[in-house]
C-alpha cells in the first residue's frame, strides 16, 4: 500500500516477474490481484512518519538544494540511510534534522577536507570516508565556496601515551 498500482508493475516488470500466463505486470493487472487478494490499495498522504518527513529522491534532493545523482550515489556509499521495500523499488529518504545538518554552506571551524583530514589521521582516504560511514568521525557537506565538499571533524591528539 506504499505505492500506486502503476508503480509496483514498474518495479515487477524491472525484476523481470511475469503473470501466471507470462504476461508483463500493467496497472490494472496489479489492481486486480490487490482485489483477488485482498491487498489494500495505495492511499496517498497517509499517516505521517514519527521523525522526518519520508520522500522520493526528487524531493529530497530538492528540499536540500542537492543533485538527485549525488543523494543516490550517498544512498548507494551508505551515507545516508534510505529506504526501500524491495530491490528495483524507488528509494525513499527521511528527510531529519540530522539530514539537514549533515548540508551546511560554510564548514566549521577546524574542520578539514577530506585529503587534510587523511593526512592529519595518517589514514587513506577510503579509511576516512569508511569512518565517516561508521558514525567514528563527523562530516559535512559544504555546498558553497570555492571548495565544494566534505569536511571532516579531526579529534584533537591526546598529550598522553596511553
Amino acid at each position: 500500500m506504499h505505492y500506486p498500482d502503476a508503480v509496483i508493475a514498474g518495479i515487477l516488470n524491472r525484476q523481470h516477474r511475469t503473470t501466471a500466463r507470462g504476461m508483463s505486470f500493467t496497472a490494472s493487472r496489479v489492481a486486480s490481484l490487490r482485489t483477488h487478494w485482498h491487498i489494500p490499495c495505495h492511499q496517498p498522504g497517509g499517516d505521517p512518519p514519527a521523525e522526518g518527513e519520508l520522500l522520493n529522491v526528487a524531493q529530497a534532493a530538492r528540499e536540500l538544494k542537492i543533485a538527485p545523482s549525488t543523494l543516490l550515489r550517498w544512498l548507494n556509499d551508505g551515507f545516508i540511510a534510505g529506504e526501500q521495500v524491495t530491490p528495483g523499488a524507488p528509494w525513499r529518504v527521511r528527510l531529519t534534522d540530522q539530514l539537514r545538518g549533515m548540508l551546511t554552506d560554510n564548514a566549521p571551524d577546524g574542520w578539514l577536507a577530506l585529503h587534510h583530514a587523511s593526512r592529519a589521521l595518517a589514514i587513506s582516504r577510503q579509511t576516512v570516508l569508511q569512518k565517516v560511514k561508521r558514525g567514528e568521525l563527523r562530516a559535512v557537506l559544504t555546498r558553497t565556496g570555492r571548495r565544494k565538499g566534505l569536511r571532516i571533524e579531526v579529534p584533537t591528539p591526546q598529550d598522553s601515551l596511553f
